[in-house]
C-alpha cells in the first residue's frame, strides 16, 4: 500500500538536500582560490547530500512514489539571501561560513520536522532519517567550528 504522507516527507528531505547541494556548489564558487580547505569541505558536504538524495530516492521508489527532483522555496530564499549577503559583506571566509551555517540550521529543522511528522514509517525508514540527521548535525558543527575559529582570528 502506498504511503503518500511518508512519500511527501521523504520528498521534502530530498528537496532540502538538493538545496544543500546547490548552496555548497555556490559556496565553492564564491570561495577564494586560496581557500582550498573550505572548497574541500564544501565539496564533501555537497557529496554528503548527494548520497542522502540517493538513499531517500530509493526509499520513495520502494514506497511506490515519484521522487522529487527540485529544491524547496525556502532553499531559493536561502540562495538569494546568500547572494545579497555576499554583495554587502564580500566573499570572505567568515561570511561564507555564516551563510553555510544558516543552511545547515534549515536542514536540521527539516529533519526534525520529518521525524516529528505524523507519517507512518517503519523502524528502518525512521533510522535512515535519524542517521542522515545525525550526519548533517556533525557537518553543521564543523561549519560552526570553522566559522567561530575564523571570527576569533579576525577579531
Amino acid at each position: 500500500m502506498k504511503n503518500d504522507n511518508l512519500i511527501e516527507v521523504l520528498n521534502d528531505l530530498i528537496r532540502i538536500n538538493n538545496d544543500r547541494i546547490e548552496g555548497y556548489d555556490k559556496a565553492m564558487s564564491n570561495a577564494e582560490n586560496i581557500d582550498v580547505d573550505l572548497k574541500a569541505i564544501f565539496s564533501r558536504m555537497a557529496d554528503q547530500s548527494r548520497n542522502n538524495v540517493n538513499e531517500l530516492t530509493q526509499e520513495v521508489m520502494r514506497q511506490g512514489g515519484e521522487p522529487a527532483t527540485g529544491t524547496t522555496a525556502s532553499g531559493a530564499i536561502y540562495r538569494t539571501w546568500m547572494d545579497v549577503k555576499n554583495v554587502f559583506t564580500g566573499k570572505d571566509r567568515t561570511s561564507l561560513l555564516e551563510s553555510c551555517e544558516f543552511g545547515e540550521d534549515a536542514a536540521q529543522k527539516a529533519y526534525e520536522s520529518a521525524l516529528a511528522s505524523d507519517a507512518e514509517m517503519t523502524a528502518e525508514v525512521r533510522q535512515l532519517i535519524t542517521d542522515q540527521k545525525s550526519s548533517l548535525r556533525t557537518s553543521h558543527d564543523m561549519i560552526k567550528k570553522y566559522r567561530d575559529m575564523h571570527k576569533a582570528v579576525n577579531s
